[in-house]
C-alpha cells in the first residue's frame, strides 16, 4: 500500500511533468487496432505515463510501447459493469499481467457495495490485488452510481485492500467528475492510497484545483490530453502554476 500522507503538491508542472500524470486510452467498445496504434505513438511521443487498451490489445500495445520508457501499459479489469464474478477478474488480471501490463484499472462491483455487502467487495479487491502482485491495482468507483456515504464507504474499502489508487470512474458515463466528490475520496482515504481523477476533465484549471486536492493521476480523452500539454507549453514561462499565486 503507498502512503501518500507527507508528499506535498508541486507548485508548478511543466509540460512534461504535467504529461507525466496523465493516462490516455484507447478503452471504447468501438476502438479498432489502428486506435491502439495510433494510441500507442502519441503516448511514447508525448510522455504520457501510461496508455491502456481494452484486454484483447493488451499484446499489441505492450509490443508498441518499449519496456523501460516513460510511458506503462495498463488494461481494464471487470470492465465497464464490475459485474463479473471474482474468478473472472483474477483471471482476467492475471493474464493481463502476463501479456506485459504493468498497471490494471479494475471496476469494482457497484452493486455488491450498494447491496451492503462489504466483505464481498473487500474480498474482491484483496484477490486481483494478491494475484497479480506487485502490479498496482487501481480500484474504479463509478462515481455518478453511488450517495456521497457510499463514496466514502468505497473509498475506505480501497484504501484497507492494498490496491494503489482509487479511480473516480471508467469515462463510460456522463458526469464528469468534480472537486466536491474528490474532496470525499481524498479525507476518506488520507493517503493511504493514490487519487486518480477520470472523467470530464478538460481544463488546465480544473487539474490545478485537482491536483492542489491531492490527485496525482489522471485519466484524460487522449485529444483533450495532447491539447493540456500544448496550453501547459503556451503558459507564461511554459508552466501550470498549481499555487495559484502569480508567478
Amino acid at each position: 500500500m503507498n502512503d501518500t500522507r507527507h508528499r506535498s503538491p508541486p507548485a508548478f508542472l511543466a509540460p512534461r511533468d504535467l504529461a507525466a500524470l496523465i493516462d490516455i486510452s484507447a478503452v471504447q467498445a468501438f476502438h479498432t487496432e489502428a486506435d491502439v496504434r495510433e494510441l500507442a505513438g502519441i503516448a511514447v511521443a508525448e510522455g504520457f505515463i501510461a496508455a491502456h487498451a481494452l484486454p484483447n490489445f493488451v499484446p499489441l500495445l505492450r509490443g508498441l510501447v518499449p519496456m523501460g520508457g516513460v510511458t506503462l501499459v495498463g488494461g481494464p479489469v471487470g470492465f465497464p459493469s464490475g459485474g463479473h464474478t471474482t474468478r473472472t477478474k483474477v483471471a482476467e488480471a492475471a493474464e493481463l499481467a502476463g501479456n506485459g501490463a504493468q498497471e490494471l484499472d479494475m471496476m469494482m462491483n457497484v452493486g455488491r457495495l450498494k447491496s451492503g455487502d462489504l466483505d464481498y467487495v473487500r474480498r474482491e479487491i484483496r484477490a486481483v490485488v494478491e494475484a497479480i502482485a506487485p502490479v498496482p491495482l487501481k480500484v474504479i468507483l463509478e462515481l455518478a452510481h453511488l450517495t456521497d456515504a457510499e463514496i466514502r464507504t468505497a473509498s475506505a474499502l480501497v484504501a484497507e485492500s492494498g490496491a494503489a489508487f482509487v479511480k473516480t470512474g471508467t469515462g463510460w458515463t456522463p458526469s464528469a467528475t468534480t472537486l466536491e466528490k474528490l474532496k470525499i475520496i481524498v479525507e476518506t482515504v488520507d493517503g493511504a492510497v493514490e487519487v486518480k481523477a477520470s472523467g470530464g476533465i478538460r481544463s488546465l484549471d480544473a487539474i490545478a484545483g485537482m491536483v492542489r486536492l491531492g490527485v496525482t493521476r489522471f485519466g484524460i480523452n487522449t485529444k483533450v490530453a495532447v491539447d493540456l500539454v500544448r496550453q501547459c507549453a503556451a503558459l507564461p514561462g511554459g508552466r501550470l502554476d498549481i499555487t495559484g499565486k502569480a508567478d
